[in-house]
């Protein structure tokens, strides 16, 4: 279900965790999406910061996958939905 929402919401996402980090700090994201086989070490400030903002963090198995659902050729460790 969560590769097929972000698909659903393409024009509305925020793909990497750089940009999934500036935007939760600024306010813009409503629901993150973190690949479980991506570091840890990067992925682990993304779960933190949403907990703290109270925004909903789903977990997906596969960077693959998750980039493939954005439209792109890589993977994505980290996926944010603006509002």
């Amino acid at each position: 279900m969560s590769y097929e929402k972000v698909t659903q919401v393409r024009s509305r996402i925020i793909i990497g965790t750089k940009q999934t980090l500036k935007a939760m700090n600024n306010g813009e994201i409503s629901e993150v999406f973190i690949a479980d086989d991506a570091d840890h070490r990067l992925t682990q400030k993304v779960a933190g910061l949403a907990e703290d903002l109270g925004i909903p963090c789903r977990y997906v198995d596969s960077m693959e996958k998750l980039g493939a659902a954005c439209g792109i050729e890589v993977g994505a460790s980290t996926v944010a939905i603006k509002h």
